[in-house]
Order: C-alpha cells, then structure tokens, then sequence
C-alpha cells in the first residue's frame, strides 16, 4: 500500500479547499463589481453637473441671427369647427459651441452653406469663430436636414428638441393669426391678444377657438387671389361677417404670408387690409345714405324723383354720373343706376348735420370695434361744407377700413342693429346698438337686391342665394387730387336676402382690365364676379341651400324701374 506523505500541520481535506477558493473568487468579483458600479457612478455625476452647468451658465441668448431662446408653451387656436389653426410641438434644433469647434472652420462653414444655404459660408464661419459659447444654426429643422448636419462629423455642433409654433394650415388666415417671434413673444394678430389666455397653464389644455370658419376661409382666399392676379391688383381684402353675431367668418388680406417663416416678408404684407388700411369705399355708400333719407324722414316715398338730368354744379365743383341716364331718377333707380348726381341731391336735402351724426352712429369717425390691436382710424372731414356732404354720400372725402362697411351692411339688412366685430366664437349675440328702424331695414334688403337683379351688381348674383349688395368704384387720391386711371373697386353683399345670415365684401386695389372686362376696372366686372364665386362656394357650407323658389318681395318696386326695351344695364359700377 502507498501512503501520501502529508504534512498534518498544513494539510487540509479536499472540499473544504474548494469552498474557500469559491469565497475568494466571489469577494474579488464582488470587489471588481463594486469598482466598476463607483466609476459608473463617477461619470454619470460627471455627465450630471455637466449638463446642469451648461443649462444654468450656458450663455444662449441669441441665434446666430439674432434670435433667442424657447419658445414657451402655448394652447392651441382652432376654427370654429375646431379645425387646429396654429400649436405648440416639439421640433428639432441645431446649434453650436463656438468655442469647442475642433474641425476646421472654414471646411465646416463650407459644408454648413451648402446645407443651409440661407447664410453664406463666411457668415457661418463668422459663427464658428465667435467668441460665444452656445448659438443657433437652424430652428425648426426637418430630421433630413438633422441627418445631414450630424453627417459632417464636428461634435461641437449639437442637436437638441425643443418647443416650436406650427401653423400647419400655412398661410391660411395669417393675418388673422398673427405669429410668435424668435423671442418667443406673440408678435401681431390674435396670437398677440389671447396670449394671456393661451399661456396661462389652467387653460393652456383648452383650445381658443376663433369665430373663423376654415372652408370659408379658404374659399375667400382662393377666390380673391385668382382675381387679383387676373386683374394685377397691388392688393385685395375679403370679408365674411355674420349679420345677427358680429362674427368675422373669413378676413382675407393679400398678399399673405406664412407665419411660420416670417424672416424675409416685407412689413407692408404684414398689414391687415380688413382691419388696418382705410379706404375711399365708393358708391357703397350710397346705400347708407338712402337709409339715412328713409330713418329721417327725407324720403317718404320710393316714387319721389330727382333731377339727374345735367351733371351738379356745386361751387366750383361739378358731380357727373359715370355712366348717365340724363332723366329724373327715383329712389330705387339712383341705386340700380348708380347715380352720383341723384345721391348728392339726397344728401343735400339731408344736409351736413344729420348726414354726419349718421355716419357717426355708424362708427365711421372712429376705430372699428374689434379685437386686432392694429385697427386703422378712418380719415374723417374736419369741416362738413356742403360739398363735403354730398360727396361722402357717395364714398369720396371719407376713408373707412372694409370691416367698418361690413358692419354697416349688417346693419342696414339684420332689423337695424349695430354690432361690434368679434373673433372668438359666440355662443349667442352681443347686444348691439340700433341704427334704423325694422321699417327701414326691411326697405334696404329690397333695394339692395333689386341692385343685384336689375342694376349695376348683375355679375355678383349666385343662382337660388338671393344675393343683395352694391358696387363701389373710388378713384384713388394721390398728391393734388385723384387719379382716373386707377381705382379701388369694392362690392358689398349681404346673403340670402329673404332672410339675411352673410355680409360679404370683396375689394381689389389698383385692378387692371383684361379682354373679358373690356378694359373696365370698375367693381361691376372685377369685384361682383368674386362675390358671385364665394357665394355659390361657402352657401352651402354655412347651411344656406339654393332655392330658386324662394327671394325678397320687390314686387313694389319692380315697377318704379324704367328700362328702355333691350337694355342690358350698365358696367361702370
């Protein structure tokens, strides 16, 4: 037998080996585990305060173009059906740490000009040599263009989300909307007025919803384009109002813009025409004054007629008739016909007193009563002569924004009720102010249809909607008087005449005539046949449905016209 020679001082069994082998490796890997979790530990505080002091000493004041920090969050502005008009996502941004640019500069400012190519590469390479610590490239930017950024390789250029305003629609009711600046702060429109409202955090969940109806809008826009590019008009306004609220359906100002790339658009497009440029509004003012000369008793039959015959010698001055019909005229045929002579005779009889006090009843001395901060303030005679009466009764020698006669037409058609402009959504209507008589407001939707069936406003008619309105064509003034050859031509419509629910204007600044006009200019051919379109669009989506069957009674008045056999009335309206 072999016997193992053993020590018995060192020797131990087998197992009992193995077990304190087991122990060391398991206090090692313990160990080991317990100095990676400290270094883990160690460079997650590191990365930790590092990200804390640059969010806290970071200097991010300005883009590189001058713009600043995030734009705070900010509720939602719908339609009036809830359609999203502009909101608050979360976007991506790409800036960098000047000072920690390690490529070269001038490689990077290259590559940067071609994917950016809004700045030039020395102007990025001005940014990348800026003694700053942080400033931005792009705002805004598509994951696309992140990519591409990202590809050039430079870590100092970073890339971060962040909060940005989106009008998704575009450029849809811009002049409406407004917009936030690079600042972050509401810059115009009713982005600027509900700002309290859309940032306050209570309601920031709730959406503001505009009294602005989106297809309308959008059928206001699309019309109006196409006729100011027909006509090369320098600009155009569009107006939708509803007659018993007070609610702004559709305000179209052109040309427009886009809210979400404001940077390079001219301050001048910036302008509301609706709201915020005044204008010589032409014989649509006619219609105020026969109301004015039936609420006061001036004219107290439709019968009564007046001496158009030769043009009005007033002083030094002389009133024609654009297109004269030479004979006396009644009441419903100084409209149809569109006579200035007719109208000034009225307005003499009037005179200035009573002419004034109506117009200012009217709000026409005065801003137009709406939420949009920038409204314009209408040009009003300081002295009222005789021959300034006569001719503000027919729109010359007094400036008003469209919105100011959109009021008034609601007016004059809705029982005689004055009521203020609003953008929010009504529930149910504001009270108002009355003008005229329920008497006098029944009168006025006769004659304002009859203009349309018989007289100057046939191109604004839209078959079984009953449209009702009257022409305007103003010559615009210049340094020492007016200019001929140049008109701002306006056409006021109310609809369904039977029963009054829309007024709708339509205005072209500075049109030219095209071989379908002959050459006119005049609001009968460029304006009512805008008119015509948005009707027969919006009609039936704000639940207005042609019916040929139903229409206002004119049948008192029909025979007070005179039309020589064969006519087929005028154009120069």
């Amino acid at each position: 037998m072999i016997h193992a020679a053993l020590n018995p001082q060192t020797a131990r069994p087998v197992p009992a080996r193995l077990a304190a082998d087991r122990a060391d490796a398991l206090t090692l890997a313990h160990f080991r585990l317990m100095v990676m979790m400290l270094i883990f530990i160690g460079v997650t505080a590191i990365v930790g305060l590092r990200l804390a002091y640059l969010s806290i000493f970071t200097d991010r004041p300005q883009a590189s173009s001058g713009g600043a920090g995030l734009i705070p969050q900010r509720g939602d502005i719908v339609d009036r059906n809830g359609v999203v008009l502009a909101r608050t996502i979360d976007a991506w941004s790409i800036a960098v740490h000047p000072r920690k640019v390690i490529g070269d500069k001038r490689v990077i400012a290259a590559q940067l000009a071609e994917l950016m190519p809004e700045k030039t590469g020395e102007q990025y390479f001005a940014i990348l040599s800026a003694d700053k610590t942080y400033a931005y490239l792009r705002r805004r930017a598509v994951p696309e263009l992140v990519r591409a950024v990202n590809a050039i390789g430079e870590p100092a250029i970073v890339f971060a989300r962040e909060p940005e305003r989106l009008y998704p629609q575009a450029t849809l009711a811009s002049h409406v909307l407004g917009w936030i600046d690079q600042n972050g702060n509401a810059a115009a429109g009713m982005e600027k007025v509900l700002d309290s409202r859309l940032t306050a955090p209570a309601l920031r969940d709730k959406p503001a919803a505009l009294s602005i109806d989106s297809r309308v809008q959008a059928a206001m826009e699309t019309e109006l384009t196409a006729a100011m590019v027909k006509h090369q008009a320098i600009g155009a306004s569009g107006l939708v109002l509803d007659v018993d609220t007070g609610e702004v359906v559709a305000m179209a100002s052109l040309p427009s813009f886009n809210p979400n790339a404001t940077g390079r658009t001219p301050y001048e497009t910036f302008l509301n025409k609706g709201v915020t440029n005044v204008y010589e509004l032409g014989s649509t003012f006619k219609m105020l004054t026969v109301a004015n000369a039936l609420e006061s008793g001036t004219v107290t039959s439709m019968a009564r007629r007046y001496d158009a015959t030769v043009p009005l010698q007033v002083g030094r001055f002389r009133i024609r008739d654009d297109h004269p019909e030479k004979r006396w005229l009644n009441v419903p045929e100084i409209l149809v016909h569109s006579s200035n002579i007719g109208t000034a005779r009225l307005a003499d009889e009037l005179g200035p007193q009573r002419t004034r006090a109506f117009f200012h009843k009217l709000g026409f001395d005065r801003k137009v009563d709406i939420e949009l901060p920038a409204a314009g303030k209408p040009l009003w005679p300081g002295f009222w002569a005789r021959t300034t009466t006569m001719t503000v009764a027919y729109g010359h020698g007094i400036a008003v924004t469209p919105l100011h006669l959109a009021l008034a037409y609601a007016a004059l058609t809705n029982g005689g009720t004055l009521r203020p402009a609003t953008l929010i959504k009504q529930d149910k209507p504001v009270p108002g102010t009355r003008v005229i008589s329920e008497a006098t407001s029944a009168r006025m939707r006769q004659l304002m249809r009859l203009v349309v069936m018989k007289g100057t406003g046939k191109r604004a008619d839209a078959p079984g909607l009953r449209v009702g309105g009257k022409t305007g064509t103003a010559e615009k003034p210049q340094a020492g008087g007016y200019n001929r050859r140049v008109n701002v031509s306006t056409f006021a419509a109310v609809f369904p005449m039977d029963h009054p629910r829309y007024v709708v204007i339509a205005m072209l600044d500075s049109p030219k005539g095209t071989a379908d006009t002959f050459g006119f200019t005049t609001a009968a051919w460029v304006s009512g046949p805008v008119i015509s379109r948005v009707v027969a669009r919006i009609g039936p989506l704000l639940g207005v449905i042609p019916d040929e069957r139903r229409d206002v009674d004119e049948s008192e008045l029909l025979p007070l016209l005179w039309e020589p056999k064969g006519a087929k009335g005028h154009a120069a309206e």
